[in-house]
């Protein structure tokens, strides 16, 4: 009598139009899912899952792609399916889209909104496992021309010297800063502190000739604008 074996699922195995690979050259990768683009990473599962079926296990795992990104290269090797050579293919995809979002092209990124300082920091402040206070630096005509990473720890307005904040931007003539900072618990709702910071910085930035233009509060893989959110918390 022989033992009875889960079979071994491949990507092979897929309709081939439905293959992640396959579906990435008919179409284009902002079509595929996540567990997808993650399946052209591990390129093979496990007996039981596919690649795809690896990468749906590890998003919920992780809570999604922040959570990966947070997750150590030990906790993924612990993972089935992942050894050291897929953890560190991983890892390095991560890093790389994260290098992506700082190089800076020759006509430097201008910063227009919100949505446009969020998405370019959003992704990786999302992962930090603690407070984190960031400040973008933009020229006249609101280009970013670096983001100064002050403040590491729990972040209050006490705490926080406001002339910090703008040392940065005097040093290099900036016309105008856009602050932001992590919540690591996921809720980016801004607390009285918050509140209470963006109102000190405001103020400073108008004696300095400074332009606050914005202060973000990043969790969960999303943000909360401050100047936006019920007629300007700390802007009014």
């Amino acid at each position: 009598m022989t033992e009875d074996r889960p079979p071994v699922y491949r990507i092979a195995d897929l309709a081939e139009t439905d293959r992640p690979r396959k579906r990435l050259e008919i179409l284009v990768a902002q079509a595929l899912s996540d567990p997808e683009l993650l399946a052209i990473l591990l390129r093979v599962g496990i007996p039981g899952e596919n690649a795809v079926q690896v990468g749906q296990r590890l998003l919920a795992k992780f809570h999604g792609l922040p959570g990966l990104h947070r997750a150590t290269f030990e906790e993924l090797c612990l993972q089935p399916g992942i050894g050291p050579a897929k953890a560190a293919q991983l890892k390095a995809a991560i890093e790389l889209g994260r290098r992506l979002r700082e190089t800076s092209p020759d006509d430097r990124l201008a910063i227009h909104s919100p949505n446009d300082a969020g998405a370019l920091v959003q992704y990786e402040m999302s992962a930090l496992e603690q407070e984190e206070l960031w400040v973008m630096l933009l020229d006249t005509r609101n280009r970013l021309v670096t983001i100064d990473k002050l403040y590491r720890g729990s972040l209050n307005s006490s705490m926080v010297r406001v002339g910090e904040v703008f040392k940065g931007a005097i040093r290099r003539n900036s016309a105008s800063i856009l602050v932001m900072h992590n919540h690591p618990s996921g809720d980016p709702t801004p607390s009285p502190d918050d509140i209470a910071l963006t109102r000190a910085i405001v103020s400073a930035g108008k004696l300095l000739d400074i332009e606050v233009l914005d202060h973000l509060v990043v969790g969960g893989g999303r943000f909360i604008s401050l100047k936006e959110k019920e007629r300007g918390l700390g802007f009014a």
